[in-house]
């Protein structure tokens, strides 16, 4: 079985190859804005790293978001179209998780622009109370000496970047099988109004 897993709903582009519950390829390199442009050469040069034709791709795994508008359509919609016309099964895993990893105890931070961040806090994979938007302000003043994942400048902390092809594959007893590829959708925490404002 071998899985194709991408996320680009954050700074990154992230491409991953599981083979039988073993990660056998991975791509994360930071490309704001311009996943678009890197994710088919990146893509194409994994594959064949591998050996790999589309065809030996059985499944694909894409984060849902929250997270950067634009971005997180880039893997949804190669995703949902790989999928579709291949008949291929597709899962999704929420972006924050994916960032969180199966680590002890985490707070992510995602920079949600408009000095705001997406926040949650996690527990061994599993969410600790809601995914949320909220000021970097007022969350610097909640998030204390929690150890931090993600955009940590945000609230005067380092940034620290886990490695989330492995969390792809850390987190593959929480991949959520969707029943119908076209009704896959991006999880979205801003109003349409923010985004049409220009806060993205």
């Amino acid at each position: 079985m071998i899985t194709l897993c991408m996320d680009t709903s954050s700074t990154f582009l992230v491409l991953a190859l599981i083979k039988d519950h073993q990660l056998i390829g991975h791509v994360q390199k930071s490309c704001w804005k311009h996943q678009s442009e890197e994710i088919f050469p990146e893509l194409t040069a994994m594959m064949d790293r591998n050996g790999l034709k589309p065809s030996e791709i059985d499944q694909v795994v894409v984060s849902k978001g929250p997270g950067s508008y634009t971005g997180v359509r880039i893997a949804m919609t190669i995703a949902k179209v790989f999928c579709a016309m291949g008949n291929k099964p597709i899962y999704t895993v929420p972006t924050l998780e994916l960032f969180a990893g199966k680590a002890t105890h985490v707070r992510v931070l995602l920079d949600a622009r408009g000095q705001r961040v997406y926040t949650a806090v996690y527990e061994n994979g599993q969410l600790q109370g809601d995914v949320s938007v909220q000021s970097c302000a007022d969350i610097a003043g909640e998030c204390g000496s929690e150890n931090i994942v993600g955009d940590g400048h945000l609230v005067n902390r380092e940034d620290v970047w886990p490695d989330l092809a492995q969390h792809f594959l850390d987190l593959e007893d929480q991949w959520h099988l969707e029943p119908n590829v076209h009704l896959v959708k991006p999880v979205y925490l801003k109003s349409t109004t923010a985004y049409l404002t220009g806060i993205h």
